[in-house]
């Protein structure tokens, strides 16, 4: 049930990030603070198809 999810910015959108998750558990798409090197901050992160 775990699936590997790319984790894209939201305010360059730059897909900076690989990460798993149980879609069972979480089904919609998942958005954490992560740090960007583009920005040189901690933005959103979403999900990405």
């Amino acid at each position: 049930m775990r699936v590997n999810i790319t984790l894209a910015c939201t305010e360059c959108a730059e897909r900076n990030y690989t990460s798993k998750k149980n879609k069972r558990n979480n089904p919609e798409r998942i958005e954490m603070n992560k740090y960007c090197s583009r920005e040189k901050k901690h933005t959103l992160h979403r999900e990405t198809k």
